[in-house]
């Protein structure tokens, strides 16, 4: 029967294993970046031809979501339960339910940045960072 002292000192093999993959993963996407010119495409598809665009730009969002979800998944494993809390919305959350909202409410960020603002992205991401430490933290 596995104890509690067991599974705190292999949690962080789990989360060392999530990161590498990530990492590894991530290291890939850009090794298979085209090149034209001496410089890598970003914006090209990984697949020319492919039935679906997968630029590296989307690879990563959904790696990310992968790691995300991977990253729950060991916080779980370490500190089982989370606590269920009500926060500023008055109703029961548990982390997963925050991760939930943070990822929702970065999506409606991102689109309002595009609408409103444009195509650079790099403060919506810093905004949706905020945005899910201030979900995590009050909701």
């Amino acid at each position: 029967m596995e104890t509690i002292a067991t599974r705190k000192n292999r949690w962080p093999v789990a989360l060392v294993a999530v990161l590498v993959i990530y990492v590894v993963a991530a290291g890939l996407l850009v090794s298979a970046l085209p090149v034209e010119d001496g410089k890598r495409d970003w914006f090209a598809p990984l697949i020319p031809g492919g039935w679906m665009a997968w630029s590296f730009p989307t690879a990563m969002f959904f790696l990310t979501i992968f790691a995300l979800l991977s990253l729950m998944a060991v916080w779980e494993y370490a500190r089982p339960g989370g606590n269920p809390r009500v926060g500023i919305l008055r109703f029961e959350t548990t982390r997963g339910d925050r991760l939930f909202v943070s990822l929702l409410g970065s999506a409606y960020i991102h689109l309002g940045w595009l609408g409103l603002v444009g195509t650079n992205l790099w403060w919506a991401v810093a905004l949706s960072v905020v945005y899910a430490i201030g979900v995590f933290r009050y909701v």
